[in-house]
């Protein structure tokens, strides 16, 4: 016959399903940031080894404009500030100051893409689109995938959002804003490479 360990020695908690599924859920995201991370870095190396093939078309010296680069960087990492004061407000449990910084980063946020759609909307209306040359596309496909994981960011943020003001700072809603926490850092990170490969390097 078969005895639980928990008979036999009284004073050994069993973890339960409630317990142990935080840190699996917030290992399992590492993971996924791993494999994103594997496309970005291939992204990388394409833009790396199409750089200079230009085809006749026009350099990155000749259109970057690091200006407004350094407005979108500048808009990207006070988000990523105002998602860690999110998060120090959510461990002590302020749900209005939580829900407030969170409003901020996705004002933030948006206001990155908006900049980052009107530059791609300025080159493509002036004959410089992906089609042009193996650069151009090289370089929308990089700064693109960016940006639509931005914008998945910024859905992500609503849905949060709108969870907060629904069920409160609850243990489960606590554990999914660690993981978009994660997911927007990293973002940060990967635009810090592209601001310092792409445009930085391309523009001398």
């Amino acid at each position: 016959m078969m005895t639980d360990s928990s008979t036999l020695f009284p004073g050994l908690a069993q973890p339960s399903q409630t317990e142990s599924s935080p840190p699996a859920m917030i290992f399992g995201f590492w993971i996924y940031l791993m494999s994103d991370a594997v496309i970005f870095a291939l992204l990388f190396a394409t833009y790396a080894s199409m750089s200079r093939n230009y085809a006749g078309g026009p350099t990155g010296k000749e259109f970057f404009d690091l200006s407004t680069v350094f407005y979108e960087t500048l808009a990207l990492l006070l988000s990523t500030l105002t998602c860690g004061f999110a998060m120090l407000s959510s461990s002590k449990n302020r749900k209005t100051w939580v829900l407030s910084w969170l409003a901020v980063t996705f004002l933030l946020g948006l206001t990155f893409i908006l900049m980052e759609h009107n530059e791609f909307h300025s080159l493509i209306s002036q004959g410089m689109g992906p089609d042009r040359s193996g650069f151009l596309s090289a370089f929308f496909t990089l700064v693109g995938t960016h940006g639509l994981h931005v914008c998945i960011g910024l859905i992500w943020v609503l849905v949060m959002i709108a969870q907060i003001m629904s069920k409160g700072l609850t243990q489960p809603v606590c554990s999914r804003l660690i993981r978009f926490s994660l997911f927007w850092h990293f973002l940060d990170l990967v635009w810090v490479g592209i601001f310092s490969m792409v445009y930085l390097i391309g523009a001398l």
